[in-house]
């Protein structure tokens, strides 16, 4: 069992990835954005896609080819309120960055802004760049298809991404209204970290080719890849708890993450080709700022949004329940304690990464807390 009381501090950890990343051939201030959004996810509590993705999702691909370190970031057909991006196959979290930057640009000036985007990676939470426009004082709405592992209603092949869909909105409280979730019942990084943690997958989350469902964790990741088991959509199997909604929503966000921009999309996003051979992944994204100000007055519309959260927590609650939660409040929670203690908590295996990392790349200044 891991030591909750041994926490890495974000500082060194931005700083060590930033570091790792310049050593992988990344120039520095990509390699500064890059780390910046893995760090804010763990700063969140969102671990399934913070630094526990620094070296398999990142490193490991740069490594095959699949990721080219130095980013070209190329607007390839432009309006005053829309662009279409190619990001060449580069870092998916500086592609992400700049095309939200020129979204916001956008919208600053015809009140809404599109960017379209392909040929990126994976970039991180999409909450990061939903979370730039609520700091311009907009609407954000991001979305991204992904590597093929949802399967659709009634199937057990894995067809599309998790394809989230995400919301900002600047409230009058502490914290902005961010919902950020995958179109499946669980993303994929979060079955990756269980197996870490070496517990098993909850039933209802994988099926496999038989349309039952799966708790194997190692197995069922080997198994993703291989397409013999798929990740359940939002609302389970079947129809009589909705899963055509999840399958749904996921399809949209696929169309919209490909068929703007010219894309790549479902099996044509694995990652590799026909012979096994790793290649780039081909993503596609969709960034989109919404000017309140166009609107409506900012404070008024930030006034509205807290009521209607605050009033959503102060509803009725089901029996044995201690409190209801709004999208963005565990996130800003998990913020305030982390913030308070330090940093995070790192389990053995990223532990032993980050030590691996550190001896290859050099980096023998840097020591950590879990070092004894």
């Amino acid at each position: 069992m891991e030591d909750a009381t041994v926490r890495v501090p974000f500082d060194l950890l931005v700083n060590f990835m930033k570091d790792v990343l310049i050593r992988y051939g990344v120039p520095a201030d990509d390699a500064a954005v890059c780390a910046d959004v893995l760090i804010a996810s763990d700063k969140r509590g969102i671990d399934s896609h913070g630094v526990g993705r620094f070296k398999p999702i990142y490193l490991d691909r740069i490594k095959t080819g699949q990721i080219r370190p130095t980013t070209r970031f190329e607007v390839v057909r432009e309006t005053p309120a829309t662009a279409v991006v190619d990001g060449h196959n580069g870092m998916g979290q500086v592609i992400a960055k700049e095309s939200m930057r020129l979204a916001v640009d956008k919208a600053a000036n015809t009140g809404m802004g599109m960017v379209a985007v392909r040929n990126s990676n994976h970039y991180g939470i999409a909450g990061y760049y939903a979370l730039m426009a609520v700091e311009a004082d907009m609407v954000g709405l991001v979305g991204t298809n992904a590597r093929p592992s949802i399967a659709p209603t009634f199937g057990t092949e894995g067809m599309l991404g998790t394809n989230p869909i995400t919301f900002g909105m600047p409230t009058d409280e502490d914290f902005p209204f961010v919902l950020d979730c995958a179109t499946s019942v669980t993303q994929r990084g979060k079955i990756e970290e269980y197996a870490r943690l070496g517990k098993m997958t909850p039933e209802g989350w994988v099926i496999g080719e038989d349309g039952r469902y799966r708790t194997d964790t190692e197995q069922i990741l080997r198994d993703l890849v291989t397409g013999t088991a798929a990740l359940v959509p939002l609302g389970g199997m079947g129809e009589e708890t909705a899963g055509y909604k999840g399958y749904g929503y996921a399809a949209a966000v696929e169309i919209l993450s490909a068929a703007l921009q010219g894309g790549a999309f479902m099996k044509q996003l694995t990652g590799f080709d026909g012979n096994g051979n790793p290649v780039p992944y081909r993503l596609g994204h969709f960034f989109i700022a919404i000017s309140i100000e166009a609107f409506t007055d900012p404070a008024a519309f930030r006034q509205t949004a807290g009521d209607i959260l605050r009033g959503l927590r102060a509803s009725r609650k089901m029996p044995g329940a201690e409190r209801i939660y709004t999208a963005g409040e565990k996130e800003h929670l998990a913020w305030l304690e982390r913030k308070e203690r330090g940093g995070v908590v790192i389990d053995s295996v990223l532990r032993g990464q980050l030590v691996t990392l550190r001896d290859e790349c050099g980096l023998n200044r840097y020591r950590f807390p879990f070092e004894s």
